[in-house]
């Protein structure tokens, strides 16, 4: 397949472990232990989606030499009971068409039935001595004790908005693409901790963008996300005591058919830079970095404002309303009570 018509999760993913990304804790482990000769036998990588564990696997494969004749997927959503892993059972046994090892990696192995789990646990237990299994979950919570104690265990952490930005700003320089300061911020927010996700969004900004310049309003309009101003309005409206701003702010958002949990992500994320800003100078050069020069004016404007009524305790009011969003039979609810309680409770 032309690689340039490949999504760009798959086009860019890394092809050595230098490539990855926020991932150092298994990657230089993985690595040592392959270059000391201790490869273990069986390994479970668990993680949030769209963090790099069946990317991790296939490097691990690559790492140890491993062919694409005796590289086998399974993805245990579809091959979930007692007969695949039986016939897995009955396909170890065979030796390696053309490596030292074969490599097993079974994606999403918390799908496995219990008697399935069974099965696979008596090939852990005494597996031949050419076979690696590399089991992926992102729910180890449903994976049996008998089978994580035969495992050697990575937890993936969930990229930090910094990395995904960084992924961002690396694929777009390589796909010949300018970005308005502060786009690459949105884009990553809205990938929500996830690699493919947020690789996801770019591509589908890209794939609606009619020339090389993406700008913070295409990312807004493209992906569904609040309007800047909406996002500076309610913010106002709790720095400036004004309620009825803030309550219009909520109802246009509601009317923007907006994510309720996705608003309030982008006023906590502008509100931690104000506070930013205003405790910690030398935090203004990274603020900047993030926010278009439209944004960080509205950030250092309300940062200045010593009358403002926003500081650490707002914070912890709205985080609180973001937990209660979830709950919520109306989504924008929670958002007006806090308001009512940020800007009449202050009077």
């Amino acid at each position: 397949m032309d690689k340039n018509n490949l999504v760009l999760y798959r086009k860019y993913r890394p092809s050595k472990f230098s490539e990855v990304l926020g991932q150092d804790h298994i990657t230089e482990t993985i690595q040592k232990a392959i270059a000391l000769g201790n490869i273990a036998h069986a390994y479970l990588f668990s993680g949030t989606r769209g963090t790099g564990k069946t990317t991790i696997a296939r490097l691990l494969a690559q790492e140890i030499k491993t062919s694409a004749n005796d590289l086998n997927e399974i993805d245990a959503a579809s091959n979930r009971g007692i007969d695949d892993i039986r016939e897995l059972r009955e396909a170890v046994t065979v030796l390696p068409f053309e490596s030292r090892y074969k490599v097993y990696i079974i994606d999403e192995v918390h799908m496995l039935t219990k008697e399935a789990f069974n099965a696979l646990l008596k090939t852990l237990e005494e597996p031949p001595r050419h076979v690696i299994f590399v089991l992926a979950t992102t729910e180890i919570e449903k994976i049996p004790d008998t089978i994580l104690s035969r495992c050697q265990t990575f937890t993936f952490k969930k990229p930090s908005l910094e990395i995904l930005k960084k992924s961002v700003l690396s694929v777009c320089k390589k796909e010949g693409l300018k970005l308005e300061n502060g786009a690459e911020d949105l884009i990553a927010l809205l990938g929500d901790g996830s690699f493919r996700d947020t690789l996801g969004i770019l591509q589908k900004v890209i794939s609606a963008n009619s020339d090389k310049e993406i700008s913070i309003q295409e990312v807004e309009k493209i992906t569904g996300a609040p309007r800047g101003e909406l996002v500076n309005d309610f913010i106002s409206a709790i720095s400036e005591k004004d309620l009825d701003r803030g309550l219009k702010a909520v109802q246009q958002a509601t009317e923007d058919s907006i994510d309720a949990q996705l608003y309030l992500k982008l006023i906590l994320h502008k509100l931690r830079a104000i506070l930013l800003v205003r405790f910690a100078k030398d935090m203004q050069k990274v603020v900047k970095d993030d926010f278009s020069e439209k944004d960080f004016e509205f950030i250092q404007k309300i940062a200045q404002n010593k009358g403002s009524n926003l500081n650490s305790k707002t914070l912890i009011e709205l985080i609180d309303a973001s937990s209660q969003i979830k709950q919520s039979y109306i989504s924008q609810l929670p958002l007006e009570l806090v308001l009512i309680k940020l800007i009449k409770d202050v009077k």
